[in-house]
């Protein structure tokens, strides 16, 4: 080696020594390295005993997860076998049907469409496509949370159960639109109940249901061959008038040898019922739900009731409980039918059962005047002259007012006579002015009987019109077919027309002003006040008439403001063309000279005196009074 490498060596040696000693750490700097990597190793060593706890207790929660699992899976079962052990002691040999899933079958046809549930084999919604509510809403006879279709047995001899409590089975291969079949099993399938209901695609409101049971000799109670059928609704508003449709809800039924009976619409209560039953009806004011039976329905337990509901979205609740007699047969069965429609009198007619005296048509003559007059006659016009029910009422009127036209003739020649003799009856009452009433009655009454005219004749005519009168106040609110039908400003002419909300309501008269109303009142003051004018001295001896001119109408208002729109209209109508009718006669056909004459010369007649004129003068009398001298 040459000098020149070894001292190049050298130097490069001094110079590492020297950088080394320049690049050495303080004291300082070695103790924070130093302080570093202790940290480090101490969280290397935590997270290294965390993982080590982990795995340790990994297998400690896998192990309480299944313990749990388990028991969870031991209770269900036991819950499972506890159920099954009560279902078997509460349901017997039908234990099998007291869980299960509910499902809903519709039948249908144009006219009605009926839900079924399998849980109780019932229906559950009965809906009428034809009709709506006031409000355009489906017209809904009961629905799910409003009905209560249910029918108790005895089951394994000594166990009551109802039919609610049970999922039915439905029989697959007879489910169809129009027909629905349910079934519960005994120990096998030869052994079963079954509840059918079939609706017929004719259009039909009937629909036909039958229970039947089959094999069931060991598993229903021997000594029971009846079931019980109970059927509770709360029936809900359809109408305008809230207050007339709840007065015309109310249960109606009909024992097999006698007309129809009914729970008073005014009250809230429960009829035990005694004979055998045809039908049962859950009324409303135009449509009802009925239980129909060929066979009867027994008395034993039946009952109907009404019940008063606090929610003011129903009018009434409304139940009835029926006796269901099997008889002896093998298989027996107890069929029935259940009516879902509307309160129309020729539909309800059909039937031939009777059904029809749901309708309130008035009893004895009113109601056969609108069964035989005016019925008939409505339907001829309805059927078959096409024109608006407006009009038809219209032409009903003016029809009867000529059925009427003798009587009112009677009526107005008696006035008209009464009138004549008004001067005479003037003189009287002066004459008697101070002296006793009973004296001046029987002088007026002596001039009656001389001129040959009876003051009770104008009534007579008026007393023989009462039943039509009455008969249409009872035919108008009970027409379905009037419901919904408009004319002029009347949208209903079943309901009440109103032109005018009042802000608030005004005690027996109401928060609206009805027009029709109105204009009835208003021609029954003129009309009164004419007939008052043509009667002349009678009159005079009856101050109270004159009141009534005034206060009949006033009292009208009330009555019928929130009455049947067509009957105001009707009423209205029959005052015009009565008060037309007096105008014609008296121009054209009542000479009042006349009539003057004829009196005149009935006075120079000797006359009898009537039964009435005797008892009048032997009252007199009595009083110490003497007849007047003529």
């Amino acid at each position: 080696m040459d000098r020149n490498t070894l001292t190049g060596l050298l130097l490069i040696g001094a110079i590492l020594i020297g950088y080394s000693l320049w690049m050495q750490p303080s004291q300082e700097e070695i103790e924070a390295h130093e302080r570093a990597n202790d940290s480090i190793e101490n969280v290397q060593a935590e997270r290294a005993e965390r993982e080590a706890e982990t795995v340790a207790i990994s297998p400690r929660e896998d192990t309480v997860e299944q313990v749990t699992s388990t028991l969870d899976s031991t209770a269900q079962a036991l819950q499972d076998s506890l159920d099954r052990i009560r279902h078997k002691q509460r349901f017997g040999s039908f234990a099998a049907a007291a869980q299960g899933q509910e499902t809903v079958h519709v039948i249908e046809n144009d006219l009605v469409r009926l839900n079924i549930s399998n849980k109780g084999a019932a229906p559950v919604r009965g809906e009428l496509k034809e009709y709506v509510t006031y409000d355009s809403m489906p017209l809904l006879l009961f629905d799910e949370s409003t009905s209560k279709f249910n029918f108790l047995f005895w089951a394994d001899q000594n166990t009551e159960l109802a039919s609610s409590e049970l999922y039915w089975t439905p029989v697959e291969e007879q489910m169809t639109s129009s027909k629905a079949v349910y079934r519960i099993y005994g120990q096998t399938e030869q052994q079963y109940l079954e509840v059918s209901y079939g609706l017929p695609e004719d259009g039909s409101y009937l629909v036909d249901a039958n229970i039947e049971v089959v094999g069931m000799d060991n598993l229903l109670r021997a000594s029971e061959d009846m079931f019980e059928l109970s059927w509770e609704l709360q029936a809900p508003f359809h109408e305008k008038s809230r207050e007339q449709e709840q007065m015309k809800t109310t249960m109606y039924y009909k024992y097999m040898e006698d007309a129809a009976d009914y729970v008073s619409e005014g009250s809230y209560e429960k009829e035990d019922l005694e004979a055998t039953i045809q039908w049962v009806a859950f009324k409303q004011q135009f449509f009802s739900a009925a239980l129909i039976s060929e066979l009867g329905f027994s008395k034993e337990g039946s009952s109907v009731e009404t019940i008063e509901l606090d929610d003011e979205e129903y009018t009434k609740g409304m139940a009835a409980t029926m006796g269901m007699e099997f008889g002896n047969d093998r298989n027996p069965s107890f069929p029935f039918q259940i009516y879902l429609g509307p309160n129309h009198y020729q539909t309800l007619k059909n039937l031939e059962i009777g059904l029809e005296d749901q309708i309130d048509l008035g009893w004895a003559i009113f109601g056969w005047v609108n069964r035989f007059l005016v019925i008939p006659t409505f339907n001829i016009l309805d059927n078959n002259t096409g024109l608006g029910y407006g009009i038809i009422i219209l032409i009903l009127t003016i029809f009867i007012k000529l059925i009427l036209f003798p009587l009112t003739w009677k009526n107005y020649v008696s006035s008209a006579r009464m009138k004549a003799l008004k001067p005479e009856v003037d003189e009287l009452n002066k004459k008697y002015e101070n002296k006793d009433a009973m004296q001046k009655q029987q002088a007026v009454m002596g001039l009656y009987r001389q001129a040959g005219v009876n003051p009770m004749a104008g009534c007579v005519p008026m007393l023989l019109q009462l039943p039509i009168l009455y008969a249409m106040f009872r035919f108008f609110p009970a027409s379905i077919e009037l419901r919904q039908e408009s004319f002029l400003w009347a949208e209903d002419l079943s309901s009440y027309d109103s032109i005018y909300s009042l802000p608030w309501e005004i005690p027996f008269y109401g928060d609206h002003i009805s027009l029709f109303t109105l204009l009835m009142a208003i021609s029954t003051f003129f009309y009164s006040k004419y007939n008052m004018d043509m009667s002349g001295g009678a009159n005079a001896q009856m101050p109270q008439m004159k009141m009534m001119i005034y206060f009949m109408p006033f009292m009208l208002l009330f009555f019928f403001n929130s009455y049947s729109s067509g009957l105001s209209y009707y009423y209205f109508m029959a005052n015009v063309i009565t008060m037309i009718q007096q105008f014609v006669i008296k121009r054209y056909f009542i000479n009042d000279d006349a009539i003057r004459a004829k009196i005149q010369a009935n006075k120079t007649k000797t006359k009898t005196k009537s039964k009435f004129q005797k008892r009048l003068e032997k009252m007199a009398k009595n009083r110490g009074y003497q007849p007047p001298k003529k």
